[in-house]
């Protein structure tokens, strides 16, 4: 007995910091939840919870008219209240924690890799059910595709929206369905569109250059090599693709197929440092209760050099993975997305696969992408909160 209960002090900790990233933060501005007036937990009449800053932020200011920013609902400023068990909670992780361990965002273990989250921009309104997200290697700034009016949003380094870009619509030019975005080295902005199937090339002013349709059955992931060639892997048709392309003139100059035979590709990632190209197969037609991911790494010459599924990850990884999208760091390492368990995990290099290695555990809903800053930072897009959130690396 004794021993069972000194085994469940830690699991309660790590329960009860679970509950503070996932319920005790504001999903609109993504402040915790506190006693103080401003960041009292308030109950919209539709149930959703934000922030009384937040409620005073989105209603009018003369008739206090707003709209819950998850589901649409309108409402009054006046008719919201405080939402007590939000506030109960927090007295109770309060006095469970203690103040010396009320806010840590450090992955279990700490130690070299360990990411801890210091900013996240974005936010429902600002963003919808983003997709896609990419750097622009000479500016910095941060690129996601996502379902508004304008498809195509532009931040600062501090998360300010700078520009946004590709109209909603079913002309030519327009992007009807963003699944992925990549920012070519001379800053072009390249989006794949499965509403009719294309590659469309903009500049980073948002002019458009080139539509590349006819060629793809349902395009997906796209990412920029070092020699400002395109890589797209074709969901639908199994396959992988090398684009050529004359930016400036806006002409496709040659299109090659890399690979064949995958299945169901979607997320693909290029290595800076090596050449070497990720490729995340995930079956279109699922069964219930199915989730079957699988990471192929190929060489620069398009041999395969690593292979890992969800069930060789299951023997390293207590619970079930589902990855959803796949990077590099800067040191050659695979990193992926994965939806299941709310994270992000690093598999080490393709040769000596896997070497799994949980680098981010808590604050994440529904990751889909993941990028690299020069600086060392790993970008991450939570769709669940429309919101892109940055994680500094600490290597040791």
């Amino acid at each position: 007995m004794g021993a069972e209960a000194s085994g469940s002090g830690p699991a309660l900790r790590e329960l009860l910091r679970e509950a503070e990233t996932s319920l005790l933060e504001c999903q609109v501005c993504f402040e915790r939840f506190g006693q103080r007036q401003q960041r009292r937990p308030r109950n919209l009449p539709c149930g959703h919870v934000v922030c009384l800053a937040c409620v005073a932020a989105l209603a009018h200011p003369r008739t206090l008219a707003l709209e819950c920013p998850f589901c649409r609902r309108a409402c009054r400023g006046c008719d919201t209240s405080d939402c007590l068990p939000v506030l109960h909670l927090l007295e109770l992780l309060g006095s469970a924690l203690g103040p010396a361990q009320a806010a840590p965002r450090v992955a279990p273990g700490g130690g070299p890799g360990a990411l801890t989250c210091h900013l996240a921009f974005g936010g429902w309104g600002t963003l919808v059910n983003p997709t896609g997200l990419a750097l622009c290697p000479k500016t910095g700034r941060v690129v996601v595709v996502h379902d508004g009016k304008r498809r195509v949003k532009i931040f600062d380094s501090g998360g300010g929206c700078a520009h946004q870009f590709g109209e909603k619509g079913g002309a030519a030019r327009d992007i009807k369905y963003p699944l992925d975005v990549t920012v070519t080295n001379d800053c072009h902005v390249v989006v794949t569109d499965a509403g009719d199937r294309s590659v469309k090339v903009f500049d980073f002013f948002g002019q458009i250059r080139l539509v590349i349709g006819g060629q793809f059955s349902l395009p997906w992931g796209v990412e920029t090599t070092p020699q400002n060639g395109v890589v797209v892997t074709d969901a639908e048709a199994g396959s992988l693709h090398l684009l050529e392309v004359d930016f400036p003139e806006g002409v496709l100059r040659r299109t090659e197929r890399l690979r064949a035979h995958l299945c169901g590709p979607r997320g693909v990632a290029v290595s800076w440092l090596t050449g070497a190209i990720a490729v995340l197969e995930r079956p279109l037609a699922l069964g219930a209760g199915t989730c079957s991911t699988t990471v192929k790494v190929f060489s620069a010459t398009m041999q395969l050099i690593g292979q890992v599924d969800t069930f060789g990850l299951s023997l390293f990884f207590p619970s079930e993975i589902t990855a959803s999208a796949v990077t590099f760091d800067h040191q050659g390492n695979v990193m992926v997305a994965d939806t299941s368990s709310h994270a992000v995990l690093c598999l080490g290099k393709p040769e000596e696969f896997p070497a799994l290695k949980p680098i981010i555990t808590h604050g994440l809903s529904h990751p889909v992408a993941l990028t690299f800053t020069k600086e060392n930072s790993l970008l991450v897009l939570d769709s669940a909160a429309h919101a892109v959130k940055v994680y500094k690396a600490d290597w040791g």
